[in-house]
């Protein structure tokens, strides 16, 4: 694959990692298929929320059908105004966006979700429906009809699904070689409340994994057995951004910071985790062979590894200041 750093193992597993981020997913699509012109294919993937959706569709298609796939699901689920406004300035697509919006929160989305009657405010305790604002049943049809689920757990392709467990508050990781995946698991990592309902897995019910890590890297950080990976990660939430100077600019840039998932942190954290590991071997390999043979000294050991993680991060552009993605590689040793 050409533009791979030098530094990563020419036999590196190839890593997908997808952010939650709502209709900001569709970048994704676009990432993928750029990817794949280069001859790009993941040997594993891992999402959150929109990106489980978009790596189920991944996963859960033959290679030469995927982009198909992205382009039925994102045409059906892009919602429009049934009227046309002109656009010129600032104003007016403003307008625009926020009508779009409001038809939206109305009407809900074809083949993802639809508004609850009556709404959840008015219904009883532990009624069904009473605990979301939408009804989320469009997306499992829409789900069963574009993923082949037998294919999923054929594992042809590693699949990690983000949730997060109601009852515990824990981060779950719903993965295709531990586990059957189906359209319950994608869509419980994306059931963001109080929009859309939690999902009952196993009697236990979840919600959107991004609450608790919208870049599921640790799926693959923390995987055991480790190996040489290159990981591209791909962010719909820009970490850093210009001053808000209007209301808009505010809430939009409170969701890059809350949404962007302090990656940097986490890249910095797995860095120095990772850097111990090495550690750990080198002062192994310094014991002498009796000592290293005994049992506590070979399980001492077992901490350790000589993986090479080389991460490169996809940065969704701002639309109103960059016409080009930005792209930060960042080597874990």
């Amino acid at each position: 694959m050409s533009g791979v750093p030098s530094s990563v193992p020419s036999k590196a597993m190839r890593v997908l990692v997808l952010q939650g981020g709502g209709a900001l997913g569709a970048y994704q699509a676009g990432v993928y298929e750029a990817l794949e012109r280069t001859g790009f294919r993941p040997d594993w993937i891992a999402g959150v929320s929109i990106g489980a959706i978009n790596a189920a569709i991944i996963a859960g298609n033959a290679p030469e059908k995927r982009l198909e796939a992205f382009r039925a699901f994102w045409e059906q689920v892009s919602a429009s105004l049934p009227f046309a406004l002109p656009f010129g300035n600032e104003l007016i697509r403003s307008v625009v966006s926020e009508s779009s919006a409001a038809w939206v929160a109305a009407l809900g989305v074809k083949g993802f979700f639809r508004p609850r009657f009556p709404p959840p405010m008015l219904l009883p305790s532990g009624a069904g429906g009473s605990t979301s604002f939408y009804d989320t049943a469009p997306l499992r049809a829409t789900l069963e009809r574009l993923v082949d689920f037998d294919r999923i757990n054929a594992r042809e392709t590693r699949l990690s699904l983000g949730a997060v467990n109601v009852h515990t508050g824990l981060l779950r990781y719903f993965d295709n070689m531990h586990q059957k995946i189906g359209p319950q698991h994608v869509m419980a990592s994306g059931a963001l409340p109080p929009a859309f309902p939690a999902v009952r897995i196993d009697g236990e019910l979840y919600w959107d994994g991004g609450i608790l890590s919208n870049t599921p890297t640790e799926a693959v950080f923390d995987d055991n057995p480790r190996q040489n990976s290159l990981i591209f990660s791909v962010h719909l939430w820009n970490p850093t951004g210009a001053e808000p100077t209007t209301m808009g600019e505010v809430f939009n840039r409170h969701k890059d910071v809350q949404y962007s998932s302090r990656i940097a942190s986490q890249i910095v954290r797995q860095q120095q985790i990772h850097r111990l590991r090495h550690v750990i071997n080198q002062l192994a390999s310094r014991l002498p062979d009796g000592e290293r043979s005994s049992p506590e000294v070979r399980e001492l050991a077992s901490y350790g590894c000589q993986t090479k993680m080389h991460i490169v991060r996809l940065l969704a552009p701002q639309l109103d200041r960059v016409s080009e993605p930005l792209v930060e590689e960042r080597p874990v040793r």
